[in-house]
């Protein structure tokens, strides 16, 4: 029996947890955490543009993007044991900004030598009506 087989897929709340951390990354401007949380290939598609894995992590050269946030509506595709897509509406606030924003946002999670790693991201700001 290979090493890959009969792996448990993860559940959507293991996976919200890590996109967590993604975002408490943003919040803190700790950009060695969200280094070590994107694959060296990541891949964000966002409403400025793509973005690879040095552009994600750049954006904490001057101080947290981020003051707080909310995550909700989580769902998740399990495509592979391996590899899963996260979907989930985020509420935000940036720093010193008096208004929410929101996002919904696709994060693909792979299972990569046993850690796993966002691979690629796409963010789609929510119309207000």
């Amino acid at each position: 029996m290979s090493m890959t087989e009969n792996k448990a897929a993860p559940t959507v709340d293991a996976i919200l947890d890590l996109e967590k951390q993604v975002w408490a990354a943003l919040v803190s401007g700790n950009a060695q955490a969200d280094r070590a949380l994107l694959s060296p290939d990541f891949l964000g598609v966002y409403p400025s543009g793509f973005a690879n894995r040095d552009d994600h992590v750049g954006q904490f050269a001057d101080a947290p993007t981020m003051a707080t946030f909310e995550l909700s509506e989580a769902k998740l595709m399990v495509l592979t044991p391996d590899i899963v897509l996260l979907s989930y509406r985020a509420d935000y606030q940036r720093p010193d900004a008096d208004r929410w924003e929101t996002m919904l946002i696709s994060s693909l999670w792979e299972r990569r030598h046993e850690v796993w790693v966002n691979s690629f991201s796409q963010d789609t700001p929510l119309e207000t009506t």
